[in-house]
């Protein structure tokens, strides 16, 4: 049976629909799909503004933090009326803004052991677009714990990386553990608002993250599955990085550990 449309549905996404990749049972899928996004910041922002314009059904964001003015320089999806305003409310004000058919489910908190399964649970693909390491290791753990597969990014002034983890338990799987190990000393790895970011680099790397998304959705095209994709913008280049899985990782190896080390 061909999936059942709204007129003002088939007009919205008609550019999906034609492609042969997607057609009317792939829209469909995204219409039905979860995704989850951890931050509503700068990676946030075009992640969930991409996603929402793209059809998939539910967002669930989580963010603890309210829009400050210095965001606005590269979180497009608040805006200068929105400061003073939880992120995650901007959020919902500017996804219905977008496309009125996406449901968002909110929670203004900060992700921590004591709710992030509870939070993750039930989704169909995990985006992680915190800024701090504790919450990447917590979010790594948690999608392994449930099997959901997680697209990782992250930013440093003019660079950017994304990848996919699969959390899949196959033996060649990486997980973001497997790729670093331990979080850096203390101080070793300055903020944004320490180091500063160039206010479009996320808007790069959030992009290829909700490609990223879309493509799981979809189950099209070759994931970044085993590979770091690396961007610099003062030199305009991109390069890709194998991953492997680490058998001495304390979440995805031969003898994990089950809690992983902050």
């Amino acid at each position: 049976m061909a999936p059942k449309f709204t007129p003002q549905q088939t007009r919205r996404y008609a550019r999906h629909i034609i492609l042969p990749q997607v057609g009317g049972a792939g829209q469909r899928r995204l219409l039905d799909s979860r995704v989850c996004i951890v931050g509503a910041g700068g990676l946030g922002s075009p992640v969930i503004s991409y996603l929402a314009a793209a059809g998939v059904g539910t967002l669930v964001v989580i963010d603890n933090d309210s829009v400050e003015e210095s965001n606005l320089q590269r979180q497009v999806i608040h805006g200068t009326a929105d400061l003073g305003t939880p992120k995650v409310e901007s959020v919902r004000r500017s996804v219905e803004a977008i496309n009125p058919d996406i449901r968002v489910e909110t929670h203004h908190t900060r992700l921590e052991e004591s709710n992030a399964v509870g939070l993750l649970s039930g989704v169909d693909v995990v985006v992680d677009g915190s800024d701090n390491f504790p919450t990447r290791y917590l979010v790594n753990e948690t999608t392994h714990q449930l099997g959901i597969p997680l697209v990782s990014g992250a930013m440093f002034r003019f660079e950017g990386q994304v990848t996919v983890f699969p959390q899949d338990g196959k033996p060649d799987s990486p997980c973001y553990r497997c790729l670093y190990p331990k979080p850096p000393a203390p101080g070793m790895v300055p903020s944004c608002a320490e180091a500063g970011i160039l206010g479009c680099v996320p808007g790069v790397m959030g992009s290829i993250q909700a490609t990223e998304v879309i493509k799981l959705l979809l189950g099209i095209g070759d994931s970044l599955v085993g590979r770091l994709l690396v961007y610099d913008a003062l030199e305009m280049s991109f390069r890709t990085i194998q991953l492997g899985r680490d058998p001495a990782c304390s979440v995805n190896g031969d003898n994990p550990s089950g809690k992983s080390a902050k």
